[in-house]
């Protein structure tokens, strides 16, 4: 296993974090014991949850995750696990999490009252990284970085990171860290995938010149780059394919954004580029993500222990410049296929 620091931490990593939002809703805990068991035995020291989870959100299930990992911890060492979890964005972002009564902010109070609950259900008495879920776009980022601060030098929390923020969300919460002399965000954990390269735009600069490390989630495009959309029919249990009749029109315009014509054509390119090579899709996703040197671990996820197989195999696999060349090429010719 190939271990990476998180930015300028003591946060040791492996190059693959196991993430978890699916623990308690699709997949029952006895089945998420034995994901965590598989990639701890495999050598994966770190861990990704959040407040929210599982998915799909809600407000009877939320925290369930953490219970379910908490149980599972105290058959490890406690420091010999990197456990991450969040505190959920504001309710003036992209949608209203239901925890909270809807009314969730990035200030003291908030931040406060989700670390005591994550630690709580997870019974730890710290976590290795602690994260912003997504901006807050009405609360001054010096006041939320003020409160994040409080909860490093109390020791609940050893070092921090932000979620879904964008190059100016970044840059300004580390100038303002730098100038108020708060602990800084050391790592942001955004979506970022074959059929989603946007973070090379903008975001990647910002990482490589601050010393920030990108945890990418999502590096399967949400299940999309297996090619199980790309037959004459969907998969029933596929998450888009009940996202797709979801009346939600948040959650059907996700859906649109991951299932569209672009990212169905740049699916098959990828499947065949990956058959060509004798690899699995999955393998070929995954040692993408994890072959740029601002990345410190990709964050996979699996519904059953087995769908992780694939995934481990991209940790022997280093893609040759033929690959990376003919994978450049199909970027090049299907811009942004998720927008």
């Amino acid at each position: 296993m190939k271990f990476n620091y998180i930015g300028k931490t003591g946060l040791r990593v492996s190059e693959i974090c196991m993430g978890t939002m699916t623990f308690g809703t699709t997949t029952n805990k006895k089945e998420a014991f034995k994901i965590m068991d598989k990639a701890y035995d495999r050598g994966i020291n770190f861990f990704d949850t959040a407040e929210l989870y599982p998915v799909p959100p809600t407000a009877e299930l939320a925290g369930i995750t953490e219970e379910i990992i908490g149980e599972w911890l105290k058959t490890k060492q406690r420091d010999s696990v990197i456990l991450a979890s969040k505190v959920a964005g504001a309710a003036s972002g992209w949608f209203v999490p239901p925890i909270r009564h809807g009314m969730t902010a990035i200030d003291s109070f908030h931040i406060q009252t989700a670390v005591e609950k994550s630690l709580k259900k997870l019974d730890v008495d710290y976590l290795d990284l602690y994260q912003m879920h997504w901006p807050d776009t009405v609360v001054p980022i010096d006041e939320s970085l003020e409160a994040f601060d409080k909860l490093v030098r109390s020791g609940k929390v050893r070092y921090l990171g932000t979620s879904n923020d964008t190059a100016y969300g970044l840059t300004k919460a580390n100038e303002t860290s730098k100038n108020k002399n708060y602990k800084k965000f050391e790592s942001i954990q955004n979506n970022f995938s074959l059929l989603n390269p946007r973070f090379l735009d903008e975001l990647k600069t910002v990482c490589l010149n601050e010393n920030i490390s990108l945890l990418p989630y999502s590096p399967m495009a949400g299940g999309v780059l297996s090619g199980k959309y790309n037959g004459d029919s969907y998969p029933e249990d596929g998450r888009f394919s009940m996202y797709l009749k979801n009346e939600n029109p948040r959650v059907k315009a996700m859906a649109d954004r991951f299932i569209n014509k672009k990212t169905i054509e740049a699916t098959r390119r990828y499947v065949k580029l990956a058959k060509q090579n004798n690899i699995s899709p999955v393998t070929l996703a995954i040692a993408w993500s994890k072959q740029f040197d601002f990345v410190a671990s990709t964050i996979i996820g699996a519904r059953k222990s087995e769908q992780l197989d694939a995934s481990f195999e991209a940790l022997d696999l280093v893609l040759g410049e033929d690959i990376l060349n003919k994978i450049q090429e199909i970027q090049n010719d299907i811009l942004y296929p998720m927008g």
